[in-house]
């Protein structure tokens, strides 16, 4: 899968290896699907899943159409056509730009079953027609991923401040929490800088950080998902 800045479309480029006596007359269709499941397998009761599909795109790639034989391979196609032999047949599939990237929503304690999210999947299958249903032992399936890169600047340190009353007691707790940075990567240690002013009668025995991830969520309202991804806590 590679990114054309020109158009800002993701493209999918690759190779089917067809054994022509399983196929016989029949054909080899490959489809794109984009899904967005929002709730855990194991409620799909009734006929009803808690999974919506976003895009789905089709295209025969054997016997080879018109259009795929003027269509330029590109140089990795080229080499895996050399090396798996005639019966290698290239494809192509063009997502068009709203199609979300690709996104796991980090499971609750005590979630089972595939994770919340955003996923694509790449299937290949040997049918008569492109409306068939494929089955396990004449379809191939690839999971595969549309990342989108994170800006290359840093914007605003960010940082909050907040003031607590007590009952009982004269003056407030300040309480300010600032990083170091406003955008981290994966495998990034997250510096966060916490200052009180305890100006109350209160004691404070432990400071708490969390990270919480939160995903807002536009189905047939729109709600938001939030859980806890790392957890600190003072000595």
């Amino acid at each position: 899968m590679r990114h054309s800045d020109e158009t800002f479309k993701v493209q999918i480029y690759g190779v089917v290896l067809i054994d022509p006596d399983y196929v016989k007359e029949r054909k080899v269709f490959g489809h794109v699907l984009a899904a967005f499941r929002y709730g855990r397998e194991d409620l799909d009761v009734l006929g009803l899943t808690f999974r919506k599909d976003l895009y789905l795109a089709a295209e025969q790639i054997y016997p080879p159409q018109e259009l795929q034989t003027k269509r330029p391979v590109t140089r990795l196609q080229e080499r895996l056509m050399k090396k798996l032999g005639p019966n290698a047949y290239p494809f192509y599939f063009e997502l068009p730009p709203h199609c979300p990237a690709s996104v796991t929503l980090q499971p609750a304690p005590g979630d089972t079953g595939k994770p919340c999210g955003v996923d694509y999947e790449l299937k290949a299958f040997v049918a008569e027609a492109q409306d068939d249903k494929p089955h396990k032992r004449n379809s191939v399936r690839l999971a595969i991923r549309k990342i989108m890169y994170a800006p290359c600047k840093q914007g605003e340190q960010p940082s909050v401040e907040v003031s607590k009353e007590f009952m009982m007691s004269p003056n407030k707790l300040h309480l300010e929490a600032s990083l170091d940075k406003e955008l981290y990567h994966h495998g990034e240690s997250i510096a966060v800088n916490v200052h009180i002013a305890n100006n109350s009668n209160r004691t404070v025995k432990k400071i708490k950080v969390s990270v919480r991830q939160f995903a807002d969520i536009c189905l047939f309202s729109t709600a938001q998902y939030k859980c806890t991804v790392a957890e600190a806590e003072s000595e």
